[in-house]
């Protein structure tokens, strides 16, 4: 890549050391990470997205392992999107859900059903023992275009994403929700982003890296048209069967 626009020539790109990961057991991760980090605003993140980066807080990455590259950042072509039957029926079952898009402030609220989240849907991961401060650092610091978007079922609160904006798109950060609901409620999730980024006329929802050998992975591929960035380029990746809640 060889983007000119000064605020990203300042910036420096180091190795982490190598740590387990997350996705692949018995495989180690290395991530080349963008510094400073004040200088990753709405318009050096949209470069760097396009070229594979993906943000948790103020942490701007991207894989870079020794002899892998399973991790392959994903989007989905928001003008050709076409909902699947299954997921015409969970947006529809979701339909009453009210959305509310508020700034990256702490909410106790929020904070209560991540903790619930994490626990049951995440139990020993980690993540599941995150305190406020952890919490905090992981979802609401951003030098980017970022907003939280609450989703509510009359009073109740349902599920919250944590989404930025950048040039071509909307970015899908991080998701929770009610862990005891039936809805498909991370389906409804994309779902309404790939919807959002419609009405703003946005031609991409970035979804983060896919795995092909994850199974926690595995939905992202069934939302198509997606694109693969592969190679340096993107490219259109085959479908997968239709499930349950396509």
């Amino acid at each position: 890549m060889h983007p000119t626009e000064p605020p990203f020539l300042r910036l420096q790109f180091y190795l982490t050391s190598a740590y387990p990961c997350s996705y692949v057991p018995g495989l180690t991760a290395r991530s080349q990470v963008a510094t400073p980090a004040h200088l990753v605003n709405r318009e050096v993140y949209s470069l760097l997205i396009r070229n594979g980066f993906r943000r948790s807080g103020q942490f701007t990455y991207r894989p870079q392992c020794d002899g892998c590259q399973a991790c392959v950042p994903v989007r989905v072509r928001v003008g050709e999107f076409a909902m699947r039957r299954g997921q015409r029926r969970v947006w529809k079952r979701n339909g009453d859900l009210r959305t509310i898009l508020l700034p990256l402030d702490f909410h106790e609220e929020h904070y209560a059903l991540y903790r619930r989240y994490q626990r049951e849907r995440h139990a020993g991961g980690g993540m599941d023992q995150d305190g406020v401060e952890q919490y905090s650092q992981f979802l609401l610091q951003s030098h980017a275009d970022s907003c939280l978007v609450e989703f509510r079922r009359g009073r109740e609160l349902m599920m919250v994403s944590v989404m930025d904006r950048v040039e071509d798109g909307l970015s899908a950060v991080y998701t929770f929700y009610e862990p005891g609901s039936r809805d498909s409620l991370g389906t409804y999730n994309v779902l309404w982003q790939i919807e959002r980024a419609r009405e703003l006329g946005l031609p991409y929802v970035y979804l983060g890296y896919w795995i092909a050998q994850s199974r926690k992975m595995a939905y992202k591929i069934r939302f198509q048209p997606i694109e693969g960035l592969l190679d340096q380029a993107w490219q259109t990746l085959p479908s997968a069967p239709p499930s349950s809640a396509d």
